[in-house]
This record gives structure tokens, C-alpha cells and sequence, in this order.
């Protein structure tokens, strides 16, 4: 088990060190990661409150994915962002799931916007978050689609593009409740910032939706069995788009058969 020590209580021991002529180099966060202690947890409410101002307008406009490091950081104390930090130096091979690390580097490509999309659901049309893609990876999946409809009369739709390594690091903090304050088992459904390639553009990933509004996320299966995911697996290495988690895969993630990267032909 792990515990957490204040960065209050830190300090303290950092001065009483300081008098002695010793140094301290602890974390001043050591997380829990099979289930946050009541502490964090408070601690993690008290900043997805003091983030949404900033994300949610973000979110609206579609900026949230390309959001920087300062934005995020600029609305917190300075024990919040200890307590982000400690999730930065998290890694995901010690979780049991998503362990390759790609550093946080990932807000330097050519990003180019995908373009207004909706989805037809229920009779309703919804307009999808805008979204963005490396300028390789947006030629080959609109490539690829114009390919599928061709054939099938139907096409996906991008729901997830790029997200830089702070935007996907809020997601992990907002979906941790939903696994029950686990960072183990949130860690199966939502990747570390560094972690994610949704934030890596030479390996984009894509998250696809379909012109229906399926996207699987709560029922896999459901997407699994559309016509444009058999489609996919016949022909979509031949633009260079690789099913990133399969089901059984070894990286130990949920099946997501709407989650496609790209590997670029002869690579």
C-alpha cells in the first residue's frame, strides 16, 4: 500500500533537512494506483472543478485537444500541480496495460483540421467535435475513406483525432472516478499522457465513428459487427492503418475496434 505525504509536511522536512546540511528527494505524492486514498481523491475533485472553466469552452470550440501544458497548469495551486505531477511520472508498464511510452513531445506536427462531420442518430443530426490529424495521416484515412464508400455506399467519421499530452492527462483525471479511483483499471480504457497514440502523430491513432453514431465505446461488439469495421480488416493496412487493440492483445487494453493507428506503407 502507499500513502501520500502533504506538500505542506514536505516542506517542513525539506527545511529541517536544509538545517542539518542534508537534502531531501522525495515525491511529495507517492498515488495509490489500485484505488486513490480519500485525501486524493478530494484533492482530484477539487481540480476537475477548478479545470472545468477552462476546459469546457475548450471542449465547445474544439481547441481542448491541442490544449498546452501552461493552460493547464495556470488555473491550479501548487499541490494540485504536484499531484498532476505525479501522474506525469507515472509509466505505464507498471500498470499491467498500454506500457509503450512515447514521450510527451507529441504538439510539434503539422496539424491540419478534419473538417465539419455529423452523425445522423435517432433521426438527429449532431455535429461531432472538431478535430485534428497529421497532414500524412489525414491524406490516407480520407484516402481511405473515399475507398470504403466506393465499395460499401457508407463511410466512418473521425471522433478522436490528435490530443496533446495535457488534454489526454485531464481525460485520465476525469474518467478515474468512473473505474472507481483505480489508475490500474482506468489505465485499460484511458492512456497516460506520453502514453496515448492519439498524442503521438508519427503512429496517429484515429477513433472512428460511423455515420450512425456507433461507436462502440460501451458495447465493442456492437461496432464490431457493422459492416465498415469487416471492411477495415480486409483493406485498411493497404492505407496504413494498423487495429491498435484487438481483443486478447498483449499490451492488456480493452478490445477498441473503432481505434485504428497509422503505420505508414513499407514501414
Amino acid at each position: 500500500m502507499t500513502f501520500r505525504h502533504s506538500l505542506s509536511t514536505a516542506r517542513w522536512l525539506a527545511a529541517l533537512a536544509a538545517g542539518a546540511g542534508l537534502c531531501v528527494c522525495a515525491s511529495a505524492w507517492a498515488l495509490n494506483v489500485d484505488q486513490l486514498a480519500e485525501p486524493d481523491r478530494r484533492t482530484l475533485e477539487a481540480i476537475l472543478q477548478d479545470l472545468e472553466p477552462v476546459i469546457k469552452p475548450k471542449q465547445q470550440d474544439g481547441s481542448a485537444v491541442l490544449l498546452s501544458w501552461d493552460k493547464l497548469y495556470a488555473p491550479l495551486n501548487q499541490d494540485q500541480r504536484a499531484f498532476l505531477d505525479a501522474f506525469r511520472k507515472l509509466r505505464g508498464a507498471s500498470l499491467g496495460a498500454t506500457s509503450h511510452y512515447f514521450g510527451e513531445a507529441g504538439d510539434s506536427a503539422d496539424l491540419v483540421p478534419v473538417g465539419s462531420e455529423t452523425v445522423l442518430k435517432d433521426g438527429v443530426v449532431t455535429p461531432l467535435d472538431p478535430q485534428y490529424l497529421p497532414r500524412p495521416v489525414f491524406e490516407a484515412s480520407s484516402r481511405m475513406m473515399e475507398a470504403m464508400t466506393e465499395e460499401l455506399g457508407r463511410r466512418l467519421l473521425v471522433e478522436s483525432g490528435y490530443r496533446a499530452p495535457a488534454y489526454q492527462l485531464y481525460l485520465f483525471l476525469f474518467y478515474l472516478p468512473k473505474h472507481g479511483y483505480s489508475i490500474k483499471e482506468t489505465n485499460r480504457f484511458v492512456a497516460l499522457p506520453g502514453h496515448s497514440e492519439h498524442g503521438y502523430p508519427p503512429g496517429q491513432a484515429i477513433d472512428f465513428i460511423n455515420e450512425a453514431g456507433i461507436n462502440g465505446e460501451d458495447h465493442p461488439e456492437v461496432f464490431e459487427a457493422l459492416p465498415e469495421y469487416e471492411w477495415l480488416q480486409a483493406h485498411a493496412r493497404e492505407f496504413g492503418f494498423v487495429l491498435s487493440y484487438p481483443r486478447n492483445n498483449p499490451q492488456g487494453t480493452a478490445f477498441e475496434p473503432w481505434h485504428w493507428h497509422y503505420e505508414p506503407p513499407g514501414q
